[in-house]
């Protein structure tokens, strides 16, 4: 195995032990989360390192990546995803329908297992535009149109979730403050804006910002490779992650049904009558 892999992965093992045993000791099971948008940057950095940031490929990708952590960070924290007790609301659900055995298992193999895995395979892209810039011949493709496009569309997308976490982020604040007023809110989830397009504008722009770093790879190799299996994994999360979490909803919400009914799942689409 390449030795800059293989150090990314001893490294993705130490994350691994210490995110599930820090879950064991707190009782709470969202470190993953916590550093789901502080991960990626190390690797991907690490991976730039390695041509001792001189790649211009490598270091626009270290470059977005950084910039998608920086205000993702953001987003958690405000949330107060980084305060005690800020586990995510969806894991008690799960804990509470299975056995003790059966929840530390799933604690284990997925919440820090699978999750750390993905953040790494996520990345891998940069370890192929590595590949491509040291194994051929005068330092590989140079920076070209494909790369271009691939930094506006990341960047866009990167707006987009921006603007989609704003809106909801103003929503949730806006709602409390009137409930706390005793007035009613209704419809009690957002769905003007981006969401007026799409239930979750903000989960379609993060998958299509990874999806965008896998563009960097293809110009670099002229090939699509294993390392897209990252972002396809990704995907397909999301997929189950969002089945879920509008489980929740609409069960909290009968008239989430009708929102259902008139918005597209992911992909911006105008809203049906």
């Amino acid at each position: 195995m390449d030795p800059v892999l293989l150090y990314a992965l001893v490294g993705c093992l130490v994350v691994i032990v210490v995110t599930w045993a820090l879950g064991l000791l707190t009782g709470e099971h969202s470190w993953v989360d916590r550093i789901w948008s502080i991960v990626p940057i190390p690797y991907v950095a690490w991976f730039a390192w390695q041509t001792g940031f001189a790649d211009t490929r490598l270091v626009v990708m270290t470059l977005l990546v950084l910039a998608w952590g920086v205000r993702l960070t953001f987003n958690f924290a405000r949330k107060g995803g980084y305060a005690k007790g800020g586990e995510d609301y969806r894991w008690p659900v799960l804990r509470a329908r299975m056995p003790r055995w059966q929840w530390e298992i799933f604690a284990l193999l997925f919440i820090a297992g699978f999750q750390n895995v993905l953040l790494l395979l996520i990345t891998l892209p940069a370890w192929a535009a590595l590949e491509g810039a040291t194994t051929r011949p005068e330092g590989g493709v140079p920076f070209g149109a494909l790369d271009a496009i691939a930094t506006v569309l990341f960047v866009l997308f990167l707006i987009g979730e921006t603007i989609a976490d704003e809106q909801q982020w103003r929503f949730h604040r806006e709602k409390k403050a009137r409930l706390a007023r005793g007035e009613t809110v209704d419809p009690p989830f957002l769905t003007t804006g981006l969401f007026a397009w799409s239930r979750h504008p903000n989960f379609f722009c993060e998958q299509a910002q990874w999806v965008c770093l896998c563009l960097f790879a293809v110009s670099a190799t002229g090939t699509v490779g294993a390392w897209v299996i990252g972002a396809v994994i990704l995907v397909g999360l999301f997929q189950g992650s969002t089945n879920f979490t509008e489980e929740l909803t609409r069960s909290k919400y009968p008239s989430y049904a009708e929102y259902q009914k008139r918005v597209s799942r992911l992909l911006p689409l105008p809203p049906r009558a």
